[in-house]
């Protein structure tokens, strides 16, 4: 063939087929395409417009998440269709490892170009031409995001186009994180998962957030072709795929050769592991409760609530069959609940695990003593050095007895609570009033439920009402807070807390209980003075109670079936209290010291009281002879609002108190601190704490009295 020939081939005549020729039938090709472009750019441009705007909205659906007070997964939900697609963030939520590999693999200018890489499709096109078929698509990470939007199966020249177009506006309307989150949230890894997140939480049962090389190798190579890949039906070829990700990664120097030794040697995962479900009474009342929210976040900690699930879980297996177990841990300042336990097992259909027992209504044996108690120091009828009788009592047709059917005689009122006595519970209670405990309780945010057309009564002392344990839990988290409590929530508020403090009983009453309960002997092997603590069990052994709480916690457990069949031998001292400790203990936290009395507490023994408050008498001792009638404050009325003037000082001026009857000496309390005793002429200047509600009350030598409330303003 003669030289001119041969330009003459090269010029026009030289085949597709041959290796020169290609080159420039590939220049030609692209010329002509462009200048094809150019001349119909207009009807280029109605395409565009036609394609109309980018399906972003459906895009961004994402399954619901619930997620704890630190962002930490608890619970994830399908989304409608059967898809989990979890929201990712790259620069927070993944492992940067793995974003090195993917897009040095996939697109290594992905920050560079503006959708579209010209390298990338000459590239493929060049492939194409050279081997006649599709080698690489030259798609950058934008061009596929594009893809799964809009999926489309046939590859074709038109699809492409489409893919480019749809890239440009991607790079117009999002930045690169926005893209590289989007892409990371719809890439396929097999089956029903979508997204690197799902796939990490499926496959390896973790974060994406640390990877090891392998494992970052593995999630690079699935979206390339996710259903021949899949890890639970063709985990020899997705270790191919892995291996070939590595190679790579070895031959552009991205990856020591040492590194992918080791990580080819890692078995590949075969089966798909259970989406997490931590706290799932939790997520199902929060998924019901906020709508059109697909991250949801809870005030729970995930930590404390994985091992008190497993304490839950393993306590209730020990238990028997049939047996549920129930746990709240609040953080008693803030009233957040960092841990909910509705039942050992939300699967388990024998102890009705979907059935949350945190919230169900349970008779609450003798948990509420210490508020009976609270209220009778804060009226000033007792202190906890007192002296009670615990001997047989009838109050009209009701006769109380102690659990085990005895009684101690005289004790002291420190000792009565903790070993939960019956009968001086009663007697305090009958001085009390079983309608003012009942209100206090519920003013300080406990819904308690007495039978239909049923009044309070003196049962409700000992278990004769209705309460739930999350109810149960705040009222405790009250004596914590020295009197006062908060309304407890699991739901983080995007619109902030509008929670107020609610008012239970005064602060040295509060802290008078606590201070008993933590001398409260402990269970077999507990430390003592840790915890302060009441158990109880319901009428019938169906309700086993324990709830404490120190410096930070209060951590309540309930046990029993979910039908209220009687368990016998299910005592809260020994099955309640025991995984009350083991609660404390596996919060990984050490036990906080409880408060400091609070200022005028009087912190005294029995002898050096004052002589009303040495012993306790009941309502029938009131009166011990004819002449002699029990004291009666005569003013200021109680309910009545006082207007006290101010000095110039501003303090309140002193506030005269007249009583009647009662056997001297009469001391007088205010706000359950005493101020003195009232003179012969019963009568006394009071100085006004300040201004508010106050109570006043008067004890005489035998331990009768009398209290009104007044508002001071």
């Amino acid at each position: 063939m003669s030289a001119s020939g041969n330009r003459k081939d090269v010029v026009g005549q030289v085949k597709p087929g041959h290796p020169e020729g290609r080159s420039r039938w590939l220049r030609r090709a692209v010329a002509a395409t462009m200048l094809g472009m150019v001349v119909t750019s207009g009807a280029f441009a109605a395409w565009v417009t036609s394609l109309g705007p980018l399906p972003l909205e459906k895009a961004r659906q994402i399954s619901t998440t619930v997620v704890d007070r630190n962002g930490r997964l608890l619970r994830a939900y399908a989304m409608a269709d059967g898809r989990w697609r979890l929201p990712v963030d790259a620069r927070t939520g993944v492992d940067p490892s793995y974003l090195k590999l993917l897009l040095a693999y996939e697109d290594r200018r992905f920050y560079s170009h503006h959708g579209v890489d010209p390298r990338a499709l000459a590239r493929a096109a060049w492939q194409f031409v050279s081997r006649g078929r599709i080698v690489s698509g030259g798609s950058t990470i934008t061009m596929q995001l594009a893809r799964l939007m809009e999926p489309r199966r046939e590859r074709s020249v038109y699809a492409k186009l489409r893919q480019m177009v749809r890239a440009v506006q991607l790079e117009r309307q999002l930045s690169k994180d926005q893209i590289l989150d989007l892409y990371l949230a719809l890439a396929p890894f097999g089956g029903n998962l979508e997204g690197i997140r799902a796939a990490s939480i499926a496959y390896f049962g973790k974060e994406p957030k640390r990877l090891s090389l392998a494992e970052a190798a593995i999630l690079v190579a699935l979206p390339q072709s996710p259903e021949t890949r899949r890890l639970d039906r063709h985990p020899g070829v997705a270790r191919i795929a892995r291996d070939r990700v590595l190679d790579r990664m070895v031959e552009d120097g991205l990856v020591p050769r040492e590194d992918a030794v080791q990580a080819r040697a890692v078995a590949v995962p075969r089966l798909r592991k259970p989406m997490p479900i931590l706290a799932p009474h939790s997520a199902d009342q929060a998924q019901a409760t906020v709508k059109d929210t697909p991250v949801i976040k809870l005030t729970l900690d995930s930590g404390i609530q994985r091992v008190l699930e497993t304490l839950a879980r393993d306590r209730a297996i020990a238990l028997g069959s049939n047996i549920s177990v129930a746990i709240v841990a609040v953080d008693h300042e803030s009233g957040d609940v960092l841990a909910h336990i509705g039942s050992p097992d939300y699967f388990d259909e024998r102890r009705a695990g979907q059935v949350d027992m945190t919230r169900a209504v349970r008779s609450p044996g003798s948990t509420l003593k210490p508020f009976i108690y609270g209220l009778a120091f804060e009226d000033g009828l007792v202190h906890p050095e007192s002296l009670i009788d615990d001997r047989p009592i009838r109050f009209g047709s009701y006769a109380p007895e102690n659990f085990d059917m005895s009684f101690q005689g005289t004790v002291p009122v420190r000792k009565a609570l903790q070993l939960s006595l019956n009968v001086p519970a009663i007697a305090l209670l009958d001085r009390v009033g079983s309608s003012r405990l009942s209100s206090r309780l519920k003013q300080a945010g406990a819904d308690l439920m007495l039978p239909k057309d049923e009044t309070p009564g003196l049962a409700m002392g000992l278990g004769g009402v209705g309460v739930t344990l999350h109810d149960l839990v705040q009222l405790y988290s009250g004596l914590a807070r020295l009197g006062n409590t908060r309304p407890l929530r699991e739901i983080v508020e995007a619109t902030g807390d509008a929670r107020e403090n609610r008012r239970l009983m005064d602060q040295t009453a509060a802290w008078q209980v606590g201070n008993v309960l933590i001398g409260t002997p402990p269970p077999e092997n507990a430390a003592h003075n840790r915890i302060a603590f009441k158990t109880g069990t319901s009428y019938g052994y169906r309700d086993a109670w324990s709830v404490g709480f120190d410096g930070k916690l209060t951590i309540g457990v309930w046990i029993g079936r979910p039908d209220g069949a009687p368990v016998p031998g299910l005592v809260g001292r020994t099955a309640a209290a025991p995984i009350l400790f083991d609660a404390f203990a596996r919060t990984g936290r050490l036990p906080a010291a409880l408060p400091k009395p609070p200022k005028g507490t009087l912190v005294a023994t029995n002898a050096r009281l004052p002589l009303p408050l040495r012993r306790f008498r009941p309502a029938g001792e009131l009166v011990r002879n004819g002449a002699e009638q029990a004291p009666r404050i005569q003013f200021p009325l109680n309910g009545s609002r006082i207007d006290v003037d101010r000095g110039n000082g501003g303090q309140f001026s002193a506030m005269p108190v007249k009583v009647a009857g009662g056997v001297l000496p009469l001391t007088m309390l205010v706000n359950g601190v005493s101020v003195g005793e009232i003179d012969g002429r019963r009568q006394r200047l009071v100085e006004p704490p300040g201004p508010g509600f106050a109570r006043l009350t008067v004890i005489d030598a035998v331990g009768a009295a009398d209290t009104v409330v007044i508002r001071i303003q």
